[in-house]
């Protein structure tokens, strides 16, 4: 047992650090593994997910810097998910029921990502993408939306980190479903689609993380402010569509605080009116067409 570690505490803080035993209770059982990969290196931040038989979530989470996690659960027979960045996933039953357990190996196999598209000019399919967001409301019901006109060119480099791209948002043409929010997103309070009609992201930064996995650097132009931003990007591969023109596919993550672009709702409560919260998560799922 640990007990309190001396010179953590100090006048006046708000709380202590102490650690002790955890004592499970007696119906729990414990599931430990360590990920690995085929020459025996673990794999760190490798998500697992258990469910039970019927396909509830029992527990999920990362595991550690040494590739192992443990979970306490209900004997019984789960199923056990994980994956990683580059790496082929794994799905298998596992039976949880030894009060004092091994720790169990999974083995990942690591897997080629797909080809990038070939150097040339891309445009954005608009028909085959979608560029959407997600909000609160003020703090409680999550609001869905998405922009339905836009349009967009990527310039692939012989060398992929030397590509950019360039993608124009119709401001009015923001969808929540709601004809009056609709309106109060395109007046002035938010977007004000009068005076700045588009939102525009330009970059000439893509970064390789790992795998499929991309960083897409470059500024964000809304409501006629500028701001740096970062698309959370994976590479979905290409192929050749219905009329053997060749596609490339994508999707996209990032999420944007509504004060640095000066949108500013404060006026609307004082009125009474509720409106979207502060944090905007920003999706986009992206299709481009090489253009001859």
């Amino acid at each position: 047992m640990f007990g309190r570690r001396r010179g953590m505490e100090t006048a006046g803080s708000a709380g202590s650090l102490t650690t002790a035993t955890l004592a499970l209770p007696h119906t729990a059982r414990l599931l430990s593994c360590r990920v690995l990969d085929t020459v025996h290196q673990p794999i760190r931040q490798a998500k697992f997910e258990v469910t039970d038989p019927i396909g509830r979530r029992v527990v999920s989470g990362e595991t550690d810097p040494y590739g192992g996690f443990t979970a306490a659960m209900p004997e019984g027979e789960y199923r056990l998910s994980v994956t990683a960045e580059g790496y082929a996933p794994f799905h298998g039953a596992t039976l949880v029921g030894d009060p004092q357990p091994g720790t169990a190996e999974i083995i990942l196999d690591a897997v080629e990502p797909p080809l990038l598209p070939a150097p040339g000019h891309w445009e954005l399919d608009p028909t085959h993408s979608s560029i959407g967001f997600t909000a609160r409301h003020i703090g409680f019901a999550r609001i869905h939306g998405r922009f339905s006109t836009f349009a967009g060119a990527v310039r692939i480099a012989e060398r992929m980190e030397d590509s950019s791209m360039r993608v124009i948002i119709d401001a009015a043409s923001i969808d929540t479903g709601l004809r009056m929010r609709d309106d109060h997103l395109r007046s002035a309070d938010f977007l004000d689609a009068a005076r700045h009609p588009t939102v525009e992201f330009y970059s000439e930064r893509f970064i390789h993380r790992s795998g499929s996995r991309w960083a897409v650097a470059g500024a964000l132009t809304l409501h006629g402010v500028s701001r740096s931003v970062t698309l959370d990007t994976q590479y979905l591969g290409h192929g050749t569509g219905l009329e053997g023109e060749p596609r490339a596919a994508c999707r996209a993550t990032a999420e944007l605080q509504r004060e640095d672009f000066t949108l500013n709702w404060q006026s609307m409560l004082a009125h009474g009116i509720a409106a979207i919260g502060s944090s905007v998560a920003v999706d986009l799922d992206i299709q481009i067409v090489h253009k001859a």
